[in-house]
């Protein structure tokens, strides 16, 4: 039996998306499993161990015909009797009417006239994670536990951080700078970490360097690893630390799903009732507008994460 497992992206949807992904290689030991998703994700899902396959593509144009036959092709040709859109959204709904346009596989998704829908209201109002849940319930897979995450680990001995240590992830889609706690706060955050004996250690792209400069600027003990971290090495930094804190972005939900008791920052701009990360330890506070949140706040709401 050859299956499909469609994922296209974000980050943060992805990792929602692992537990989906295990519980569907143990249901089907024997298949041939096949993920498609994007580029950025594929050494990730190759890692994993969940798929047989892993392949890639690109966000193609409504337009952009050579580009959907090209796909339509590699698809057809994987002969799949089964697709787990764990996607559900406009694009992947075509792909259930235009790759397979007579013959169609079972399809576990929202696609109109597909084997197994997940009816709309349910999607609507269901948690990402809850949803793959209700999803994989309609073809047979009634447990998805908590994935062991071991899997995903970097070597972050080069790095050079001592515990105890907490991770500060104060980025955000570069697009979105609603969801961005201020930088200013998270130095007064890592202020208080330090005082505590606890080094803050900043997470980050390069699209971070200001805000770490500044958080580095209001507390020196604190150490930013900008621009020097894969997934691996954020989930191997998560194990080891005392906490993370950040806002509404992947890597907390890296951070959340390998362990670390995580304090996500909501802005009006995503739901946690949607999309907050999923993990051993995960609490959440939300502000409209995510600036009117305190310092004072959050240091509070960590020492009671901590504590419990």
């Amino acid at each position: 039996m050859n299956v499909l497992v469609i994922k296209l992206g974000a980050l943060g949807d992805v990792i929602l998306a692992l537990p989906a992904m295990a519980a569907i290689r143990a249901h089907h030991p024997g298949a041939r499993i096949t993920i498609l998703t994007t580029p950025a994700f594929a050494p990730l899902l190759r890692k994993s161990g969940y798929a047989d396959e892993v392949l890639e593509t690109t966000r193609a144009r409504f337009f952009q015909i050579r580009k959907w036959w090209q796909l339509a092709r590699r698809l057809r040709q994987g002969k799949f009797a089964r697709v787990y859109d764990l996607q559900m959204n406009d694009r992947t709904c075509l792909f259930f009417h235009v790759v397979w346009p007579f013959c169609k596989p079972e399809w576990v998704g929202i696609a109109r006239g597909c084997s197994h829908p997940l009816p709309m209201a349910d999607f609507h109002r269901l948690h990402a994670f809850d949803r793959h849940v209700a999803q994989l319930a309609l073809a047979g897979i009634d447990k998805v536990p908590q994935p062991d995450m071991a899997w995903l680990d970097g070597d972050i001995k080069a790095f050079g951080v001592v515990p105890p240590f907490a991770l500060l992830v104060p980025g955000a889609a570069p697009g979105r700078p609603g969801k961005r706690w201020p930088a200013s706060q998270f130095g007064s955050l890592a202020v208080a970490l330090a005082a505590r004996g606890i080094q803050p250690v900043v997470l980050g792209t390069r699209h971070e360097a200001a805000s770490a400069a500044e958080i580095l600027s209001a507390c020196p003990q604190a150490e930013s690893l900008v621009d020097r971290t894969g997934i691996a090495d954020i989930a191997a930094l998560a194990r080891g630390a005392v906490a993370a804190i950040g806002n509404d972005t992947g890597p907390m939900h890296v951070a959340a799903m390998a362990g670390a008791p995580s304090l996500v920052l909501f802005s009006g701009e995503s739901d946690p009732a949607e999309s907050a990360p999923r993990g051993r330890k995960v609490k959440v506070l939300r502000r409209v507008p995510l600036s009117d949140l305190a310092a004072t706040e959050v240091i509070g709401a960590l020492a009671g994460l901590l504590e419990d």
